[in-house]
């Protein structure tokens, strides 16, 4: 099992480059569902939960192939036969995002079989919203042997107005609006840019969608789509990693190829806390840490206030910043899970229900630590950019589910980072049970 073993110290220094979304890229290859045709999607970022969304597309009947030449990673998918349209469990047990495919394969093939997702490292994450939509559009659903199946001879436009502010959801119902007989509102959607890129590749293929990127969105539902190639947008949560790894350790880091205009919360809070953030061109944003980092507060929010995927990273921020820091997290129920890890390094954190106190500047320590979940890996990483020692960060396939080669982009900035299969003798590793 590959362990990353990190020395801090070392200040961030030059240019770091951001891969395509992994959650733009997930429902977007799950769109090529809707289709016969062919879709081409450049800038897919190399992480296993891509390679688990090809296996479950190839799985089903569908064509998956991807190219890398060294500068765009891009992936053909032609789903002209869907041959077995289950979402079977030793595939998706491992991805969360199983469900996307659930909307597509109803409105495509009238029928659907998917894996009920389990919960998750950081909670829940209930598909109630999406089964009650696809209700409303008239699909018959089962729950039996782990299983959701959906059936419905032709989905029917509807109007949908979501409990709660659901990405997936949105995004689900999204792509089974466009095929469904007539016109479908959709309200309390979510905002994301993801959803956005997702609206652009299906009206690209002749869906007939207005509104994403607000909180109402309008699908005319067509008979067919056909095929298109698209553009993944870039990873904001990468993007946002990198900005607080130039601002932990002091450095002067630009991040490139991302989008500043995903990056507003996320920027507005680094300055706050005293670095200084500057746009240098409109897919590059520099980040400098001049002086002592201060104590802020932040709540998560969906987008666009501050992203709960960027919580656990603010957090490692926080430690080494002057003063005290609430975190309040808002929308999983157990998404602290990194706070035990970062206290094992000398952190000063208390959690109260939703609220962890942080109190900093807090000198951190190398630490043998594990990690539970996507961002709690990014967190640690980031704390141990600035511990002194060796630290030793076990279970990091986490990490790969979302990063792209990430000890490969902190080291071309400077970064003590290396990926190994054992730790060598020397470095000291405490064993968990």
């Amino acid at each position: 099992m590959d362990k990353f073993l990190v020395t801090g110290g070392t200040p961030l220094v030059g240019t770091i480059r951001v891969s395509g979304a992994k959650n733009a890229a997930l429902p977007c290859m799950a769109a090529a569902i809707l289709t016969e045709d062919e879709v081409i999607l450049e800038n897919i970022p190399h992480v296993r939960d891509i390679d688990t969304e090809r296996r479950l597309l190839a799985s089903m009947g569908g064509e998956v192939d991807i190219f890398d030449d060294g500068t765009n990673r891009t992936t053909r998918i032609c789903c002209a036969t869907l041959s077995d349209p289950v979402a079977k469990y030793e595939i998706v047990k491992t991805m969360r995002a199983s469900s996307l495919v659930l909307g597509p394969l109803v409105a495509r093939t009238g029928l659907a079989r998917v894996a009920m997702p389990g919960g998750c490292a950081i909670g829940g994450r209930p598909i109630d919203l999406h089964l009650k939509g696809l209700e409303k559009m008239g699909a018959v659903i089962t729950q039996e042997h782990g299983y959701i199946e959906a059936r419905a001879e032709r989905l029917l436009g509807a109007h949908i107005v979501f409990d709660k502010i659901t990405v997936t959801g949105t995004e689900d119902l999204l792509m089974a609006a466009v095929l469904a007989e007539g016109e479908t509102l959709m309200e309390n959607c979510a905002r994301e840019p993801e959803v956005v890129d997702l609206a652009g590749l299906l009206n690209a293929m002749g869906a007939k969608i207005e509104g994403a990127g607000t909180p109402t969105i309008r699908v005319r539902g067509v008979a067919r789509l056909k095929g298109a190639r698209h553009r993944i947008c870039p990873d904001r949560i990468e993007a946002g990693t990198f900005l607080i790894a130039g601002a932990i350790t002091g450095g002067d880091l630009t991040v490139a190829g991302c989008n500043p205009r995903h990056l507003g919360a996320v920027m507005s809070k680094l300055e706050e806390t005293g670095a200084r953030v500057d746009i240098l061109r409109p897919d590059a944003v520099r980040v400098q840490a001049e002086g002592a980092l201060k104590a802020a507060d932040v709540s998560t929010e969906e987008y666009p206030g501050f992203p709960t995927d960027m919580q656990a990273q603010y957090m490692a921020l926080a430690t080494q910043a002057d003063g005290v820091s609430m975190v309040k997290e808002n929308i999983f129920e157990n998404r602290f899970m990194h706070v035990q890890e970062l206290v094992r390094m000398g952190a000063n954190i208390k959690v109260d229900g939703r609220v962890a106190t942080v109190r900093g500047r807090t000198p951190l320590s190398a630490a043998s630590v594990m990690c539970s979940d996507l961002r709690a890996s990014a967190s640690l990483v980031l704390a141990a950019l600035v511990a002194d020692g060796q630290s030793v960060l076990d279970r990091v396939y986490h990490m790969d589910r979302g990063y792209e080669r990430i000890e490969e982009k902190l080291r071309g900035v400077g970064a003590k980072i290396a990926r190994v299969s054992h730790v060598p003798a020397g470095v000291a590793e405490e064993a968990y049970a």
